[in-house]
Formats: structure tokens, C-alpha cells, sequence
């Protein structure tokens, strides 16, 4: 199953937690939709990157996604000419949401020549072309792309050789090499991405990610951040799934209370607890945590 099938899959347990409040985020996703077609980013422009949030989270929810507003928005980036890494990244999502990649190759084969550009020497990605060192989200946003318009990623080994070289000492990763200690969206982007190429992955890295559950509940970026996250809390959630590693039912019932603090009356969730915006990125992160916490 893919990175994005597999997100969803879980995403959409959350409906369970949400109850009669799914409407309340539903409409919050919808309202997200400019009138050109796109989701809206923090300042209401509509963005590709933001577009793959508000279709996620609609899919999650099991509503009806407007794709007649939403194709022609997508449409107008064709094969990605002049976009840069992570929105060739986005396009690929987009269009495998919606259905536009299926016979289509013109468009696959253009987007994910322009993604190669951002292969860099030791086999990973990285979002400047011509990198000589990738990075946990370079290769975590190539490899979805590559997943999302049905191709098989070039030479993966190659990529599996780049997440070793940012292995830290603590036994987690970083977004790049040389770092002392793990960060939690790296050792939770490399050990999905492991999981999805089925290599092995030490149970240590599970402890670690355990190791950084803030007290009240939400996971640290971190170690010693003054605040959990949204997107930290999320993705280490997913990344232990990966690892078959269960929350204990005391931390479970912490982080679900943190998620709560998060979530807004108006049908968002923000990124964390100094975060006074709401946007649909958060609001996925918001859905993939309660998914993880009810299964």
C-alpha cells in the first residue's frame, strides 16, 4: 500500500473520535477551496501543497470532493514546468487524488523527470537540484510522488544507502547528515519510508520515539522543545504503527487529550499550542493523530 493509501486508511478512523463534529471538519476543509480551485495556504492563496491536504481530509472524512472545482486548478500546472521540488511533489498527489494521473503518462513521465533533477549523489533527494546530500523529507516526498502516479522509484537501494547517513548516535535521524541528535518528523519520515521499501528497522529507533511524548500528551520536534506538535505527534504516531509498537493506554489517553487542545469549534485543528491559525494542513495531522489513537 502506498505512503498516501496508507495515510488514509488510518486518517479515516478518526471519524470514530470526531463523532457528530466530522461535519464541523468537513466544512472547515471545504471552506478551504479558493475560488480558483486550490486549497488555501495561511494567507488564503491557493497552493498546490495546501490542495493535498484539503482532498486528504475530505477522502478521510468520506465526503464528496468537488473535483470539477479542483481539476482545473491542477490542470494548470501541467507536467510541473515551473514548479519547484515539493510542489512537483504536491502536483503528483494531486493528481492522484483526483484521478488525473490515470491514463495520462504525458504528465507522470514530465513530473517525475523534473523530480530526478533533485537526485542528489548519494541516491536521496534533496529540495535544491544538484545536492550532493539528500535528506529524510527529499526522499519521503520522491518516493510518494513516484507511488502516486504508479511508477516504480529508480534504484531504491540507493535511497535506503541515504537514510543510513543520517542515522544519528542517539539511534534515531536527521534531515541531514552530521547531526548530533534525532528529530522526530526525520526518524518518523525514515522509518515509514524503511518500512515501505521493507527493509528492517531497529526496535531502538521505537524507544527513541517513545522517549519524546511531552508529559502532558503530543510528541516533541526535539528533544528538550518547550512544546509537542501536531505534525511531530502525527507522524511518530504513523511511524510506530510501522513498527507495531502500541501506545501504553495511559499515553494514549494523554495524547488524545493533546490532540483535543488543538482542535477549534470552527472545525480545524492548529499546530500546536502557540499556533493561533488554522489551516488544512494541520487539520490532516489532526486526523491521521485521532486515527492512530482510536484504531
Amino acid at each position: 500500500m502506498s505512503l498516501r493509501l496508507q495515510m488514509l486508511q488510518i486518517a479515516r478512523v478518526a471519524q470514530k473520535a470526531l463523532g457528530d463534529s466530522s461535519s464541523l471538519v468537513r466544512d472547515f476543509l471545504l471552506r478551504q477551496l479558493t475560488p480558483e480551485g486550490g486549497g488555501a495556504d495561511r494567507a488564503g492563496r491557493p497552493d498546490l501543497y495546501y490542495t493535498i491536504f484539503v482532498l486528504a481530509g475530505l477522502d478521510a472524512l468520506q465526503a464528496e470532493i468537488p473535483t470539477t472545482r479542483v481539476e482545473p486548478f491542477v490542470n494548470g500546472f501541467g507536467a510541473g514546468e515551473h514548479l519547484d521540488f515539493v510542489h512537483l511533489g504536491a502536483l503528483a498527489r494531486c493528481r492522484a487524488a483526483i484521478g488525473l494521473q490515470n491514463g495520462r503518462p504525458v504528465f507522470s513521465d514530465g513530473i517525475l523527470a523534473r523530480l530526478e533533477k533533485f537526485r542528489t549523489a548519494d541516491g536521496g533527494y534533496d529540495v535544491k537540484p544538484g545536492a550532493a546530500h539528500g535528506n529524510a523529507y527529499g526522499c519521503f516526498v520522491a518516493l510518494g510522488a513516484y507511488q502516486d502516479l504508479q511508477c516504480e522509484i529508480p534504484e531504491p537501494l540507493r535511497m535506503v544507502q541515504c537514510l543510513k547517513f543520517l542515522e544519528t548516535p542517539d539511534g534515531a535521524w536527521g534531515n541531514m547528515r552530521g547531526m548530533r541528535a534525532g528529530t522526530v518528523p526525520a526518524t518518523a519520515a525514515a522509518i515509514t519510508l524503511l518500512h515501505q521499501l521493507g527493509m528492517p528497522i531497529n526496535a531502538a529507533a521505537g524507544d527513541w520515539l517513545l522517549a519524546q511524548i511531552h508529559s502532558d500528551g503530543g510528541w516533541l520536534a526535539v528533544p528538550g522543545a518547550p512544546i509537542p506538535d501536531l505534525l511531530s505527534t502525527a507522524t511518530a504516531l504513523h511511524a510506530l504503527a510501522c513498527l507495531d509498537r502500541p501506545l501504553p493506554g495511559a499515553l494514549r489517553e494523554k495524547c488524545l487529550d493533546f490532540v483535543d487542545t488543538l482542535w477549534s469549534a470552527e472545525g480545524g485543528f492548529h499546530g500546536h499550542w502557540a499556533d493561533d491559525a488554522l489551516d488544512a494542513e494541520y487539520t490532516f495531522y489532526g486526523l491521521l493523530a485521532l486515527g492512530h489513537l482510536t484504531v
